[in-house]
């Protein structure tokens, strides 16, 4: 994995494992945001209301600086922890992992919980596919419609793609940038001295004549 890519999963899954009757469910997913992990942890609430706990942990950013551990009512640092702890070894981020619990009248202890959300977390893992993305940047693009096609060109160019565009009196195009062509598209954007470009979402820097 080169410094301008991140390791993500492609889609959901799902596996399980049982301990003294209880079975620890684990759901993993591809998430992009806080937002998105709150929508799934409640779909599952939702999904297994008759469960004891909903544990969770996800990391997000290609920083891998957003993180939460929840442990749901659980002993202290005995189920968010370990979940992170396997989303982290397996050196995964944009992740979310939910591991439902449906308790079997056995109580396990600290050392068997933590054994429990660990192998469930790491089974999901095991059984999903892990990807390779580039990490990206932002810009947004402005250009009036005689120059639309050089905007587009340039960022097929570098393998950049249009997450979004508003064609009205110009042309505004928001671009997701591979990290490893950001200079070189930006550069190519700027010698046609006709974008505007924002790579900050605030105020666009004037290209042209």
């Amino acid at each position: 994995m080169s410094p301008a890519t991140y390791q993500t999963l492609a889609a959901p899954v799902e596996a399980e494992f049982k301990d003294k009757g209880s079975r620890f469910i684990a759901y993993a997913y591809p998430v992009r945001s806080a937002e998105d992990v709150k929508n799934h942890v409640e779909r599952q609430r939702q999904a297994h209301h008759k469960a004891r706990h909903w544990c969770y942990a996800y990391r997000l950013g290609t920083d891998g600086l957003q993180f939460r551990a929840n442990d749901d009512g659980e002993p202290s640092g005995s189920a968010g922890r370990p979940i992170l702890g396997q989303i982290d070894s397996f050196a995964v981020t944009d992740t979310l992992i939910i591991v439902v619990r449906y308790f079997g009248g056995t109580l396990l202890g600290v050392p068997g919980l933590i054994h429990a959300y660990k192998t469930a977390a790491a089974e999901a893992l095991k059984a999903a596919e892990i990807i390779e993305k580039n990490i990206e940047k932002t810009v947004f693009l402005r250009c009036g419609y005689p120059h639309l096609n050089d905007a587009v060109r340039i960022a097929k160019q570098h393998q950049a793609e249009i997450v979004a565009q508003d064609l009205q009196l110009d042309c505004r195009l928001t671009v997701r940038v591979p990290l490893a062509a950001y200079e070189s598209c930006l550069a190519a954007w700027r010698q046609t001295r006709q974008m505007e470009i924002d790579t900050d979402g605030q105020s666009g820097e004037q290209e042209n004549g």
